[in-house]
């Protein structure tokens, strides 16, 4: 049965899967990265997460509300998590220079087998799509993950404004 799965899984899953480990191993390690970089994954990852829910549940009952009620906890505790000491705005470069870690491609990892164990299992159990008990945890859960993302690059963002901008060659603060 695990081979017949494979075997029917578009190959653009496949090429998703293999952006999102290059990504996180990206940022495994310490690195400068444009604000506008920085934003790919926490857009990637927003945009799988509402077709997940709207391509498997739609956008009408729980589904929405769960997601969201996810989604604010998750940007919550990523705001609050968030060490803003380990990163160094550079204004001059529109850039952040943020330490390495594995926690993004963990995320990346569940939130693509989530993804693809849900959509697994309503091919398997179609009446799933309709039960109450089976989509708000897997909203709720799509939402909070997008949530971490989001609320990580909204502190992050919010430690690049708050840097003194400086000008100059010898980088003397305005």
């Amino acid at each position: 049965m695990l081979q017949q799965i494979f075997s029917h899984t578009p190959l653009y899953v496949w090429a998703i899967l293999g952006f999102l480990v290059y990504r996180g191993v990206l940022a495994s390690r310490a690195r400068e990265v444009t604000l506008r970089k920085l934003c790919i994954i926490p857009l990637v990852m927003l945009a799988l997460s509402l077709s997940g829910v709207h391509g498997c549940f739609g956008f009408h009952g729980v589904a929405p509300f769960a997601w969201t009620i996810g989604a604010l906890a998750g940007a919550a505790l990523a705001w609050t998590l968030t060490d803003t000491r380990k990163i160094v705005a550079i204004p001059e470069r529109s850039s952040v220079r943020r330490p390495g870690s594995w926690v993004p491609l963990i995320l990346m990892m569940s939130i693509f087998c989530m993804k693809y164990a849900v959509a697994v299992t309503l091919v398997i159990a179609p009446a799933y799509a309709h039960a109450t008990g089976f989509i708000a945890p897997v909203c709720l859960a799509y939402g909070c993950f997008s949530g971490l993302f989001i609320g990580g690059l909204l502190r992050t963002v919010a430690v690049y404004r708050q840097a003194p901008m400086t000008s100059g060659p010898q980088g003397a603060a305005v």
